[in-house]
């Protein structure tokens, strides 16, 4: 074998380690980089139902990340599938669609099960005693409470009230 042919080989060689070499850099970035933008783009998913299976730790952990990038504050809606009020609550948001709309504007809104099932008791008592149901927190982008609030204040005959329920979301809205 020629000197020549020997350095071609060895050129060839450390021409295939670098390309190597560049492949799994530049596939070490991608990762890196498709990683970063997928969580970026991660979209937060709100709690619309009372799930005794979910993890309200982690639900709430989720609303202060998502209100604090969005500067929203929280409400908590604590009730369950028993609870004829928490229907009741549901359906009005659902007929009314402009407070719908305002509230989901201003707030990042979590619901919280309570039930026989599952109590959440850990997490309830961070915020304080419910005496009835639905109950609402509003807490602050950060998750600090701010108002713990009995939604019968709210309630017109076997309803809620539009004027009170607008005035209390605009009064914590920021």
């Amino acid at each position: 074998m020629t000197v020549r042919k020997r350095q071609l080989i060895r050129r060839m060689r450390a021409l295939r380690h670098s390309a190597l070499v560049l492949l799994i850099i530049s596939a070490f970035v991608f990762q890196v980089v498709w990683s970063h933008a997928h969580a970026q783009s991660a979209k937060y998913v709100p709690v619309t139902t009372y799930d005794p299976k979910r993890n309200a730790a982690a639900d709430i952990q989720d609303a202060i990340k998502e209100a604090q990038r969005t500067k929203k504050r929280i409400l908590l809606e604590v009730g369950g599938q028993w609870c004829s009020w928490c229907h009741t609550l549901d359906g009005f948001f659902e007929t009314h669609r402009e407070l719908t709309a305002f509230r989901d504007q201003n707030f990042v809104t979590v619901k919280i099960n309570f039930s026989e099932e599952n109590e959440n008791k850990e997490v309830l008592s961070h915020y304080g005693t419910i005496p009835s149901y639905p109950y609402i927190f509003v807490l602050e982008s950060d998750g600090k409470l701010l108002l713990a609030k009995d939604t019968s204040d709210l309630e017109s005959g076997k309803s809620y009230d539009l004027e009170k329920l607008t005035a209390f979301l605009k009064q914590w809205a920021r």
